[in-house]
């Protein structure tokens, strides 16, 4: 099960990630989850929020450049060692992570991951089958 990524590609100037920010909240679009990674020439700002579709719009139609990327939410238990056996059967299952990051808040106590990786639906197997939970987008409130 995938949940829908927004990327929105920055200018590294001053100002623009509050003005993403500024946009999506005029708009009701609630954030669940967001990431920024950087380059010397531009920003990837990473995105989950409650209505992708609606955000994407927006987004786009205020000339900000975008893609949508699936990625998968894993329930990760927030003790310590949690994220490192999850880790862990990604490893073994010989699946390399592209990228992740957490969700704000937790979910029954426990914390919540994005991951990224090439095999999002071969992931979601592989956790299912080490008994490890994925997230859906209606675990998140996402529409």
């Amino acid at each position: 099960m995938t949940i829908p990524q927004i990327s929105v590609f920055l200018e590294n100037k001053a100002g623009q990630l509050a003005d993403i920010t500024h946009i999506l909240s005029e708009n009701e679009v609630n954030m669940r989850a967001l990431n920024i990674a950087e380059t010397a020439d531009y920003g990837v700002l990473r995105l989950i929020v409650d209505d992708a579709s609606k955000a994407s719009s927006i987004l786009l139609e205020h000339g900000f450049i975008l893609t949508m990327t699936p990625v998968v939410g894993v329930a990760v238990p927030d003790t310590p060692g949690g994220l490192s056996k999850v880790l862990g059967v990604i490893s073994d299952a010989g699946m390399d992570v592209e990228y992740m990051y957490s969700v704000f808040g937790q979910k029954d106590g426990q914390a919540c991951m994005i991951f990224r990786v090439a095999d999002t639906d071969g992931l979601a197997a592989v956790l299912d089958k080490a008994g490890i939970g994925t997230i859906s987008g209606e675990d998140l409130g996402l529409h």
